[in-house]
């Protein structure tokens, strides 16, 4: 008996669901039908993925280990499915971009608005996940191309600036920095600070430990597994701020103050480039570089 699609799936929603029955429900299956595939591939892999108890049913040490390279296995085979079942979708053909800041406002909503309006007939999909998930999407070849504030070297990727965005610190509207005339990285020193796990979550972090640090301080940073939406919403309680960028303040927060950071005579800032592999040859990705480099100039000279 060899491992199937169908063994990881039911081992992923289970996880993910912490419960046989809820997964059974999601996956439109019997809870029996679905206890059995997680039980042939525990049999399998010789490894106890979950432990079952009257709370739910979680996930072992070395389960975790093993449902994380599951999850995307079954992400990876989901898009193929998306990607062949759409392909006549658009007469003009099929674009997967990749992304891992805010859709609300900014250049990536403007940039991807404008891709559709000038090219109606290309089937445009979204996919929304931190470097790890996009990069893993380029070399799969279900992303054409991703875009990101993370600088990375990768063999058989390109790499090329098109924008940076202000970084903006977010507190409650009766937070003492909202007075401020500036506001330094120094400021922040006794801050607590929530950002997601994914997304622009760990590139916020680098910058913010690398910013303290070089004034000898340490960053409070808790890291949560939710949306920067999310973060943003509850830093009203008052019992930690966040930091995000500029794309992120595209509606009406309540109750909250987005505050540039003074850093080297201007505002903070993250750097986002666009990332795609050097043998795509995608027509639609073509028309998208194309497009970036008579929006974003700074593409010409790299």
């Amino acid at each position: 008996m060899s491992i199937e699609i169908r063994h990881l799936r039911a081992a992923v929603v289970t996880a993910g669901t912490q419960s046989f029955s809820r997964a059974a429900k999601v996956l439109s299956v019997k809870q029996s039908a679905l206890s059995r595939r997680v039980q042939a591939l525990e049999q399998m892999l010789g490894v106890q993925l979950f432990e079952r108890t009257k709370r739910g049913t979680f996930a072992t040490e070395n389960g975790k280990a093993f449902l994380t390279v599951a999850e995307r296995i079954v992400t990876d085979i989901d898009n193929l499915l998306t990607t062949a079942k759409n392909v006549s979708y658009g007469e003009e053909g099929r674009l997967a971009i990749g992304f891992s800041s805010s859709l609300m406002t900014g250049n990536l909503r403007f940039a991807i608005g404008d891709y559709i309006s000038r090219y109606p007939d290309v089937q445009f999909d979204g996919i929304e996940g931190g470097t790890e998930k996009l990069f893993a999407g380029l070399q799969a070849h279900s992303v054409d191309a991703a875009i990101t504030p993370m600088a990375l070297s990768e063999h058989g990727v390109d790499r090329r600036a098109i924008w940076t965005e202000r970084l903006m610190l977010v507190v409650p509207d009766v937070h003492p920095l909202v007075e401020a005339d500036a506001i330094h990285w120094t400021d922040l020193r006794s801050e607590v600070f929530v950002l997601p796990t994914d997304g622009v979550g760990p590139v916020i972090a680098n910058v913010l430990n690398s910013k303290l640090g070089a004034h000898g301080y340490r960053a409070n940073i808790i890291l949560q597994d939710t949306s920067i939406e999310s973060v943003i919403s509850t830093v009203t309680i008052g019992r930690y701020v966040t930091l995000t960028t500029e794309a992120s303040n595209g509606v009406i927060w309540p109750g909250l103050k987005f505050l540039e950071i003074a850093d080297n005579g201007g505002a903070a800032r993250l750097d986002f480039a666009l990332y795609w592999r050097r043998d795509n040859e995608n027509p639609a990705l073509k028309k998208f570089i194309k497009m970036l480099q008579e929006r974003y100039p700074v593409l010409q000279g790299e």
